[in-house]
């Protein structure tokens, strides 16, 4: 029992009904950067999240009362300042008058969520404005398309030589532009104004990438994940900080993720110039899948290519719509059990 409490990467602890810890394991100490005696010494609520500590207190007063506590979410504040998202399953032990508690770190999942709202979040906006220019282009193209149906009906193809059926030709040809200019309008006005819009700047690749590691600092020791970079032949891309930033977070988890059980994972990203395009290549050695068979539905929404209970067909699909929507490409090459590439190649 012993072994198992002190070097689980899980968070394993035992707390009184007094809400103070009585016994934590090291990893504790490792996710949050408090020594052991700090976390002993204090109230657990002095370690969570403000906003959560009444909520959190209301569960205590239910596993005081004997009941478990199942997938219960909440945030603790490490010593650095950063926010800390913890998953827990609690058992108490009414005649210890203690709970055994078992946390797992669920940041990185959390930063997905936020990511996948704020897409969401956006497309709602979008599709708004899309309703509304449908709302204003019917309107508009009543009168133009009226006309043309109206010059139709007066058409009178048997006497294609009169005159009156000239001018008849006369009045479609001029509803004919009318429409076409109405088109022309909205269309222009789609492309101005009802597309995301989305800034691109001159982005430092080792910046972006030692600030996400940074965020699953947690995540890589556990999975004592390796990465190594050359960025010799580019060292910046014109791109959105928010977009690379997901990217590098849904690749890195990914590769954890889906790394082989045989070995630990290696990440590696390196850059080249080929035929005039800024490119970056992302690699691992997990465990990988047959792109070949599965091209044309790689970058699909909800697609999974391994059996995982937290798949969940999302983050390819958005590194898939991030380098799309700035004008870029992402291709992929894999096979089973050898691990994975990704070329990323950026536009201009």
């Amino acid at each position: 029992m012993s072994p198992f409490f002190e070097l689980s990467t899980d968070l394993l602890c035992i707390a009184g009904f007094d809400g103070n810890f009585k016994k934590i394991n090291p990893a504790f100490c490792t996710l949050l950067g408090f020594s052991k005696q700090e976390l002993l010494n204090k109230p657990i609520n002095s370690f969570i999240h403000p906003e959560d500590q009444v909520l959190t207190e209301k569960h205590r007063d239910n596993i005081r009362k004997g009941k478990p506590l199942l997938n219960f979410e909440n945030r603790y504040i490490s010593k650095n300042g950063k926010i800390v998202w913890l998953s827990w399953t609690s058992m108490p032990v009414n005649n210890y008058k203690q709970v055994y508690a078992i946390a797992k770190n669920i940041t990185h999942v959390k930063q997905h969520e936020a990511e996948r709202n704020q897409l969401l979040s956006q497309v709602t906006k979008a599709n708004q404005r899309l309703k509304q220019l449908n709302y204003t282009t019917a309107h508009d193209l009543r009168s133009p398309v009226n006309n043309l149906l109206a010059a139709f009906s007066m058409l009178e193809t048997d006497h294609i030589k009169d005159q009156e059926t000239l001018e008849f030709i006369e009045m479609l040809q001029i509803a004919s532009q009318n429409l076409k200019q109405t088109l022309d309008q909205y269309v222009d006005q789609l492309q101005s104004e009802d597309i995301l819009q989305v800034r691109k700047e001159r982005i430092n690749l080792n910046d972006v990438l030692s600030k996400v590691c940074e965020s699953l600092n947690s995540l890589l020791k556990d999975a004592r994940a390796t990465i190594t970079t050359n960025f010799d032949a580019l060292d910046t891309v014109k791109f959105n900080q928010n977009y690379l930033e997901s990217i590098f977070l849904n690749l890195i988890t990914n590769s954890v993720k889906y790394a082989h059980p045989d070995r630990d994972p290696e990440i590696k990203l390196t850059t080249q110039f080929i035929d005039g395009k800024n490119q970056l290549v992302f690699s691992d050695n997990g465990q990988g899948f047959d792109s070949k068979r599965n091209q044309e539905k790689v970058f699909g929404l909800h697609q999974k290519f391994h059996d995982y209970e937290d798949s969940k067909g999302i983050g390819l699909y958005l590194v898939y719509n991030h380098m799309t929507n700035l004008g870029g490409h992402i291709s992929v090459v894999s096979e089973v059990d050898r691990g994975t590439m990704f070329t990323l190649t950026f536009g201009d």
